[in-house]
């Protein structure tokens, strides 16, 4: 057998697979596209899960990949075994709905042993144990002999992962020969011992699982193949393990080189070389595909690799800085099948030289305390590092919680991690309050305030929407950074841009930038200090870094949609200038790519009629067809033409102004339409005042217009259908309607009246003297506080002169009401005064004027008692 080396052997598979019709498709990015479950890409099919699951269509229904994978489960152990590492790359051939067992198997088959020519009697098979179907194949079609077909449960045959497509797996293991075994009698496939290795994996995608352990059979069936390229690499080549096959070997020579020490010789220095060899493998990869060293998420887990490996190189003896050029060992090793690694080798020795050089300035005091901190826990005869002390550790001198925790153990401590998070999490409060933190400026402190005052930006928007350009600067939400990936929001920042940032009104252009590598979405331009235009967004796929060149596209309708709405506000201000008076000033404005709004000096509502001739005048001038023409002079010259300036405005050197025929001149910095029937149409919308002499105006132009009459349309429509009639109809539909509501209403009082009148019944009776004034006091049933204010007046003119106080219960709530004559009054009777007196014993309160009032309650049991009171109160204000 030919010991083909790494890169060649990822070229057979992909070349074999082509051979049987599938489309070889580039390796993934590292960074899950819409995918919030990972945090980086760790097996072959992960990136085509929108293909597996139907929410996206494949390319072609049969693919192959080579996918570069991390995993980092198990990154405690990586060194220490020869049998972990990080990062590998998987090998896969994918089936949707296309091919199923019998192509699949028989492929693995004929590539295993025809094309890399593995020998078929040291081939072992495996299959699902109620897979027949695969057991069959193996056996009737490929010919392997029942004894070495072995068939195992759920745990180590059946791929699934909670609800959803699931399926057996087949696997075959290849014998690596006895002097790899653990020497027990019963050693066979399944062996937890490094004599059979598995190298392929078939998942044969078949079942739809409920979550509840109940399985159906899927209409589209996928194949689902992993092959670990590493680990065809070990047992083609005969080695020992992963850290031994050529593209490794050679990496790990380089390090025994830096460390001038030799593998095998020590085991302790054997863990560093493993750990150094895998983790710059990562980490080279991780810039590649843009990924950052961070304090969070998958930045962090670049940092802490990148860490990790600079401590061991000190453990090694490695002196001063020495990854980014290994690095260039890994590059060389595999450029063939990433390219992409030597386009980019400058960014990542950039990147990974920064990174090691910030560690390395703390590294040897970092290492220093931990000492003297193990010493006094040894002297304590305390096994735990407080919390407090692993923060301090992680704050000012570097070190991950995991690598504090790494090198800890190795000597017997632990960590209180709930007592770090504690720490780390009052350190945000304290970030979070100080942002009350300003710049010298006496600003908000934020992320631009790191950007080089010489970065500047040149704004060419005025005469196009799109450019190419180079990225000067990038920042995430929190820190400049040398790049974004996959869903990351952050700001661009380049030399020119066709972008217009939100100023004097006007709204920021959205869009997007794209370089071949990436997409990033800009949702808003902002101007910054020092000339700086800021485009915010996310990166939507892929990937950019500082330096690439890239091409800007403004978003074009809601561009020109910004432009006419902009235009119009200048012919509204000469408009209402003309109709209202000089007086009018501008005193602000907003200009979107939906609508317009202008705030100007007016004293008062403007008339129906003035708004009517406003709004004409500007259609007359938009029909027109005014030339829309800019020119750029000094500020005094501009005065001199007569063009409208902002009185508190600060202008520089040069000015625009901006001139539609002779009807309007402005200084304005904004983007315009190049004639002023682009606009199409204007629509005043409303006007209001905004604060005392100020008004405003909302307009819309264009297709806003056409919008805004759709909607009214519709609107007219379905009260139509309400009203049964047609939009034209509606006049004359609701004028019967509100004659047919003021008859029901009239007709309604009178009956209200009548049972008012009939609840009360004859209760001059009741009529008691307190101190010489009458006082009628009496309870009702159903009457509304409008029916008890009717009555009150009515009794009040029977009694002639005296005190009506009447209480009724309606739904369960009381109402009350007092009235006194005149007469009353002038003995001291005082009717708001008379309800405050009683309305506690009903649950309520109120009060009122001293010929009337009213109160509510929410206690009707009370009632009796309160009209029993109200002799009482009326006593005691009688003089």
């Amino acid at each position: 057998m030919k010991k083909y080396g790494v890169n060649e052997l990822r070229k057979m598979y992909l070349d074999f697979f082509k051979s049987k019709d599938h489309l070889v498709m580039n390796s993934f990015s590292l960074v899950p596209h819409n995918d919030k479950s990972l945090l980086l890409i760790n097996a072959g099919m992960a990136p085509l899960k929108p293909y597996f699951t139907g929410a996206e269509i494949p390319p072609k229904r049969r693919v192959a990949t080579c996918q570069k994978c991390i995993r980092t489960g198990d990154i405690e152990n990586v060194g220490k075994t020869a049998r972990h590492g990080t990062f590998f790359e998987m090998l896969g051939n994918f089936s949707f709905g296309d091919y199923f067992k019998q192509e699949a198997i028989s492929w693995s088959w004929e590539f295993l042993t025809r094309v890399v020519g593995l020998d078929p009697e040291r081939l072992y098979p495996s299959v699902y144990l109620e897979d027949d179907e695969a057991w069959n194949i193996w056996h009737d079609e490929i010919g392997i002999p029942a004894e070495r077909i072995f068939r195992f449960g759920k745990e180590d045959n059946f791929w699934e992962h909670g609800a959803g497509p699931c399926g057996p797996c087949s696997e075959i293991y290849y014998d690596r020969g006895e002097k790899y075994g653990c020497g027990k009698p019963d050693c066979t496939v399944g062996c937890d011992c490094d004599r059979y290795i598995e190298v392929w994996n078939n998942v044969f995608t078949q079942f739809e699982n409920d979550g509840e352990g109940h399985y159906e059979l899927l209409k589209q069936k996928n194949i689902d193949t992993g092959m670990g390229l590493e680990r065809l690499a070990v047992v083609v080549q005969e080695v020992d393990s992963i850290f031994d096959v050529d593209t490794m070997q050679a990496l790990r020579d380089r390090v025994c080189a830096f460390a001038k020490t030799e593998y095998k010789k020590d085991e302790t220095k054997d863990i560093s070389i493993r750990l150094i060899v895998d983790h710059i493998r990562s980490a080279t990869f991780m810039i590649s595909d843009g990924i950052m060293p961070t304090n969070e998420g998958r930045g962090y887990v670049l940092r802490r690799l990148i860490r990790r490996a600079a401590r061991h190189g000190r453990m090694l003896g490695i002196e001063g800085t020495f990854l980014s050029e290994l690095s260039k060992t890994v590059i060389e090793g595999s450029r063939d099948g990433y390219p992409e690694l030597e386009e980019k080798k400058d960014f990542i020795f950039k990147v990974l030289a920064q990174e090691e050089e910030k560690f390395n300035k703390t590294i040897d005091q970092g290492l220093n305390m931990l000492s003297g901190l193990e010493a006094e826990m040894a002297a304590k005869g305390e096994k735990t590092l407080n919390g407090a002390n692993a923060f301090m550790l992680y704050d000012t001198y570097g070190f991950p919680l995991d690598l504090t925790k790494e090198i800890l153990e190795e000597k017997g401590y632990t960590i209180d991690e709930e007592g770090f998070h504690v720490c780390m999490e009052e350190q945000r409060v304290k970030a979070r309050t100080a942002r009350a933190v300003t710049n010298y400026m006496g600003a908000d402190a934020t992320v631009y305030d790191q950007i080089p005052a010489a970065v500047t930006s040149e704004f060419v928007g005025y005469d196009t929407l799109t450019c190419e350009s180079k990225i000067s600067v990038l920042t995430t939400e929190k820190e400049i950074t040398e790049a974004l990936t996959d869903g990351v929001r952050g700001t661009v920042i380049v030399e020119k841009t066709p972008f217009y940032g939100t100023m004097g009104g006007q709204t920021g252009d959205k869009g997007e930038i794209t370089c071949p590598e990436g997409r990033f979405v800009v949702e808003d331009t902002i101007h910054l200090l020092g000339g700086k235009i800021g485009h915010v967004g996310y990166m939507a796929e892929g990937m950019m870094k500082t330096g690439d060149t890239v091409t800007l596209t403004v978003e074009a309708h809601a561009h020109q949609n910004t432009c006419k709405n902009h235009s119009a506000t200048h012919l509204l201000q000469k408009a209402l200038k003309t109709v209202l008076g000089s007086h009018v000033e501008q005193k602000g404005s907003l200009v979107t790519p939906d609508r317009l709004r202008f705030d100007f000096s007016h004293f008062q509502a403007m008339t129906a009629e003035e708004l009517e001739r406003v709004e004409a005048m500007v259609n007359e001038e938009i029909a027109a067809s005014l030339p829309v023409v800019t020119q750029v002079m000094s500020l005094d010259d501009a005065k001199k033409t007569g063009a409208m300036a902002l009185f508190d405005e600060k202008y520089g050197d040069q000015v625009r102004v901006v001139s539609m025929g002779d009807f309007s001149k402005e200084l304005c910095g904004g983007t315009h339409v190049g004639n002023t029937a682009e606009v199409g149409t204007f629509k005043i919308v409303s006007e209001a005042g905004v604060a005392a002499g100020v008004r405003r105006i909302e307009a819309l132009t264009g297709d806003g217009v056409f919008a805004h009459y759709k909607k009214e349309e519709k609107e007219l429509e379905e009260i139509a259908k309400l009203l049964k009639t047609t939009p034209a109809g509606i006049p004359d539909k609701v004028a019967g309607l509100l004659a047919e509501i003021k008859a029901l209403s009239s007709e309604n009082e009178s009956l209200k009246s009548k049972l008012a009148k009939d609840a009360l019944g004859d209760v001059m009776d009741q009529v008691v003297e307190v101190s010489g004034v009458k006082l009628l006091a009496a309870k009702l049933e159903g009457v509304d506080m409008n029916g008890l204010r009717e009555l009150g007046d009515q009794l009040r003119e029977k009694l002639g002169e005296g005190v009506v106080l009447l209480a009724s219960v309606n739904e369960g709530k009381v109402s009350l009401m007092a009235a006194a004559t005149e007469g009353a009054m002038k003995l001291g009777a005082h009717a708001g005064n008379l309800i405050k007196g009683v309305a506690s014993l009903v649950g309520g309160g109120g009060g009122g004027r001293p010929n009337m009032a009213q109160a509510g309650g929410k206690n009707p049991s009370g009632v009796e008692a309160a009209l029993e009171k109200a002799k009482e109160v009326l006593a005691g204000q009688l003089h």
